[in-house]
């Protein structure tokens, strides 16, 4: 009794979605097992082969995200224009190549070239694979969707960090060569068993150029609400990205943990995310998705200040927690709320955009940690992260009343044509 009821639960949202949702999933799994057991040691590695200071790797991935900007806009608008598949394998294979190669590089000069190639074209498929997402699933699904995406994902957080810190425990080199195999593997099914998705044009409409497709940006661009949106995303991703690029280095050389400990953290953080995703995104989606973001900031802004308040193993853990139930009202929500604003034409460049509030702190968030750490006292980090989770949870909020305010008007605007459009049709 108790078995069969979770199967059939687990028949009834297996049956809910479409088979090539799942196979999606599947993907994103394997790819992310494969990145899991690398990039939350890669700023361990660097530091360590390279005898680097934490400014110097802050700088070099700032270079990475710069470069992944421009990827990152090229892999939306061509998603848009040459469809979302043959991207994400572009995208899937670079990723696995620079892998090996940042791997292989003996100077730290070499991995500076090779960020540049990496930044450029590993993200290229990115937004490619959300606006997949959204063009598979109708709009009261996106929301779940994107939970159930983040739940399987979040299980690849179980194992691969545990995986990563016992191989970097030995040899970093594994590291690299298994997000490779992962990445290829990643790539073959999108081939072989994902169709394309990207929406035809309707009957009577032209294809774009190019030159139109991305002249496009520009009319994301003037969405003011969504420029801003992305804004006080950018403030809360700052911190939020400070617990896979600061955090492994702090808790080992302030407070002498070693990488497997980070390790269990990271893993701790997956695990409660795939327990409890679904049932979050249940009741988060009940409510405003601007005041759920300001909600979820505002977690963050408590779970990483007490990074710099707390020296014990066991409340680093409850700080994980706090985070972890901020990421889970976050992140569904944002993505939802992206598919649900962009226009079904402009999913990619939309995306892409959305991209600009993960890549732009990655570019100033570790510079800013490591010239802090490097410099100060390294508990003056988690302090300033709670200051600007604070700043950007009290942004949302602004944001919610001005779309409260943009409804309401809209709303009087309609309520007063009414009787106009009734007396010109009396007449």
């Amino acid at each position: 009794m108790s078995i069969s009821k979770p199967l059939e639960r687990l028949r009834t949202l297996y049956a809910g979605y479409p088979r090539q949702f799942w196979i999606l999933v599947a993907g994103a799994f394997i790819d992310t097992v494969g990145r899991t057991i690398l990039n939350p040691f890669l700023m361990l590695y660097v530091t360590k082969k390279f005898a680097v200071g934490m400014t110097e790797v802050g700088v070099l991935f700032g270079l990475m995200s710069v470069t992944n900007t421009l990827g990152n806009a090229l892999g939306g608008a061509m998603a848009d224009r040459l469809g979302r598949k043959g991207m994400m394998i572009l995208g899937l294979t670079i990723s696995g190549l620079s892998s090996l190669a940042m791997g292989l590089a003996g100077t730290f000069e070499l991995v500076f070239a090779i960020v540049v190639f990496v930044g450029m074209f590993a993200s290229i498929g990115f937004p490619a694979q959300q606006a997949m997402v959204a063009d598979l699933l109708p709009e009261e699904k996106r929301s779940g969707g994107f939970g159930i995406f983040r739940v399987v994902t979040n299980m690849a957080w179980i194992v691969g960090p545990v995986i990563g810190g016992l191989l970097a425990a030995r040899s970093y080199m594994p590291l690299f060569i298994c997000d490779a195999v992962f990445s290829s593997i990643t790539a073959a099914i999108v081939l072989l068993a994902i169709r394309e998705t990207r929406p035809e044009p309707g009957a009577g409409e032209r294809e774009q150029t190019l030159t139109q497709t991305f002249a496009g940006y520009r009319d994301v661009l003037r969405d003011g609400t969504y420029v801003l949106f992305i804004g006080a995303c950018i403030l809360m991703t700052i911190v939020y990205l400070q617990l896979y690029s600061t955090l492994g280095v702090y808790l080992r050389d302030t407070h002498g943990l070693a990488e497997q400990a980070y390790g269990y953290l990271m893993s701790m953080n997956a695990t409660t995310v795939v327990l409890l995703q679904i049932p979050i995104a249940h009741r988060v989606g009940r409510h405003r998705p601007m005041m759920m973001m300001a909600l979820g900031t505002f977690l963050y802004a408590i779970g990483f200040s007490m990074y710099g308040i707390f020296s014990s193993y066991t409340l680093f853990a409850l700080a994980m927690f706090v985070i972890t139930v901020g990421e889970m009202i976050v992140m569904p929500t944002g993505q939802a709320l992206v598919a649900k604003i962009a226009p079904e034409a402009m999913r990619g460049r939309y995306m892409a955009v959305f991209g600009l509030s993960w890549l732009i702190p990655q570019a100033t968030g570790p510079l800013l940690a490591g010239l802090i750490m490097d410099n100060t006292d390294p508990r003056r980090v988690w302090h300033a992260a709670g200051l600007v989770g604070l700043v950007a949870a009290a942004a949302f909020i602004l944001l919610n009343r001005r779309v409260e305010r943009s409804a309401r008007q809209d709303s009087q605007a309609i309520t007063s044509d009414k009787p106009q459009t009734q007396v010109t049709t009396a007449q």
